[in-house]
């Protein structure tokens, strides 16, 4: 029977531990950049798992609200992590910005456009415009800064189609279901040649991308660790990679 014990207990010494769980909630338009630095974050922590939910800043805040478990936060805007902050979902001391990025206007590339600026449009011929909700969507919210900044909102709201994501505005584009639409510098490298540039738009806020922990996190530490990462040489140079500048 002892024999039997002391085999059972070098078999356990032999079992790895089970890997320790950080879960990242950040916004759709970090998806590729947040995939690699997650995996240069396990590699430099051996026995660490990140595991990424990607979606709209606004719709990640809400399920992080409804109870879904989450450690990191990674937003594309401060207004939607400071909501998070006072509605004491977030830790307002762990907050740190870590990237930015530009709004462009982007049309399909396989058809002639008239667009050439924001104002184009208000032409007839331009029917469909996408961008994200506002309510939940930084970058719609963004889209709409520059709108009211030239008073084109009343002349353009008819035509406005909201996508749930900035990735669903990409795609919306890429595919010729909206004559244009409001992204991310970031994002048109993703659609290959189905969309091109016609402006690169200035906003009223600052487009930056801040990350905090949840204050609900049984990870705290981790997370902690995870969002000075965010900001060091080998996550930089991956964000740079990927289209982000530095905050």
């Amino acid at each position: 029977m002892r024999v039997l014990f002391l085999l059972l207990l070098a078999l356990a010494s032999l079992t790895p531990a089970a890997a320790q769980q950080l879960t990242v909630a950040a916004a759709a338009s970090l998806t590729e950049a947040m995939q690699d630095v997650a995996r240069a974050f396990e590699a430099a922590r051996p026995g660490v798992s990140v595991q990424l939910e990607l979606g709209a800043s606004g719709t990640l805040l809400h399920d992080i609200a409804s109870g879904k478990p989450a450690d990191v936060f990674a937003s594309a805007d401060a207004d939607t992590l400071a909501r998070g902050i006072q509605r004491r979902l977030l830790l307002a001391e762990a907050q740190r910005e870590f990237a930015t990025n530009a709004l462009v206007l982007v049309v399909p590339t396989d058809r002639s456009s008239p667009v050439q600026r924001l104002q184009d449009l208000s032409r007839p011929e331009i029917r469909r415009i996408a961008m994200g909700r506002t309510a939940t969507v930084p970058a719609g919210r963004y889209a709409k800064q520059a709108i009211d900044a030239l008073r084109l909102w009343p002349a353009l709201q008819q035509k406005i189609v909201f996508g749930d994501s900035v990735r669903a505005v990409l795609e919306a584009v890429a595919s010729g279901d909206a004559d244009a639409g409001f992204v991310y510098a970031t994002d048109v490298a993703l659609a290959g040649k189905r969309v091109r540039v016609v402006q690169t738009l200035t906003v009223q806020t600052p487009i930056r991308y801040p990350a905090t922990v949840v204050a609900g996190s049984r990870n705290q530490a981790l997370a902690r660790e995870f969002i000075a990462f965010l900001n060091q040489p080998p996550a930089r140079e991956l964000f740079n990679r990927h289209g982000f500048g530095a905050p």
